[in-house]
């Protein structure tokens, strides 16, 4: 028990503390890897609470998305490299107060509210993953199936677009002119 909650514990201040380096460096792309080391902390922190199934899906689905916005931003940003000197922060005095209250009242929340007692019998993990299978698969299919539909039609537009179009006979035109 102890080991568990000082693994959630390490994990979360891992969360904590790259995610003040997303704000805290001036390049996109190394503030899109410390996002993704953010969120695989998270998806770390289901592992140490032993929801393996919620915990891989979080590292999985993040790896995924930080890598593609990592690529976008790449191919599409002025200075994707922050060499520029570019601000990440914006609204700086009420950007503090909003976290700092946030976080009193989150942490007001979690300490003063009446949780009840832990569950007397859980359903093991088998069952509980086949019982959110059903459910992801059950009526929310659809939704999952169209949004995964809608990023592929997207990352091949995107790419489509960031190729450039070579005229075939231009191309033929420099070859026979060499």
């Amino acid at each position: 028990m102890y080991a568990q909650a000082f693994f959630v514990a390490v994990f979360g201040l891992a969360a904590i503390g790259f995610g003040v380096v997303v704000f805290r460096t001036s390049s996109m792309v190394r503030s899109a890897l410390a996002l993704l080391f953010s969120q695989t902390a998270v998806g770390c922190m289901f592992l140490a609470m032993q929801t393996e199934f919620l915990g891989v899906l979080q590292i999985m689905m993040m790896a995924t998305e930080m890598s593609i916005m990592a690529i976008f931003m790449v191919m599409f940003m002025m200075d994707p490299g922050g060499l520029g000197g570019m601000d990440m922060s914006h609204q700086k005095r009420f950007s503090i107060v909003a976290g700092v209250s946030a976080a009193v009242v989150a942490i007001a929340v979690a300490l003063l509210s009446d949780w009840g007692p832990a569950a007397k019998q859980v359903v093991d993990a088998e069952a509980q993953t086949r019982a959110l299978g059903m459910e992801l698969l059950g009526r929310s299919m659809m939704i999952f199936e169209t949004a995964g539909i809608t990023i592929l039609t997207a990352m091949i537009a995107a790419t489509a677009v960031a190729i450039p179009v070579q005229n075939l006979a231009s191309k033929r035109a420099k070859e026979a002119s060499e």
